[in-house]
């Protein structure tokens, strides 16, 4: 497209070509998931981290194993996190790949992070 900016040649003897990169982008970007994802997991990891740190000093950590399916969580989060930016700095077939990748491992996350919260909430922990 910016080199039909900078030529406006091509762009006077192919109209649509413009178009037609526009559209691929935009089509791109709605079933581009790697962005939501990472914004997702960073956000939700750096409140793992709080709650985390909040057993350790409440010193609850050694009653309950809350802290353990909190690590656990943490770990995937993490790793959605790594998967979505390969995902986001892959220009080949892989960007898929990875971007399903981390699709999976986010939602094993928030798994984890419900199951923790439950136990959390009802006292079963």
């Amino acid at each position: 497209m910016l080199r039909q900016l900078a030529n406006p040649q091509s762009a006077i003897r192919n109209p649509h070509s413009t178009t037609r990169n526009l559209y691929q982008t935009t089509q791109r970007m709605k079933t581009d998931k790697s962005p939501h994802i990472l914004n997702a997991s960073s956000n939700l990891l750096g409140i793992c981290f709080v709650v985390l740190t909040s057993l350790k000093l409440l010193k609850v950590s050694d009653t309950t194993i809350i802290d353990e399916l909190t690590a656990f969580t943490i770990l995937a989060l993490m790793a959605s996190s790594i998967f979505s930016f390969l995902a986001l700095r892959s220009e080949s077939n892989r960007s898929k790949y990875y971007e399903r990748i981390a699709d999976t491992i986010f939602l094993i996350g928030l798994i984890l992070m419900f199951v923790t919260t439950m136990l959390l909430t009802f006292d079963i922990i």
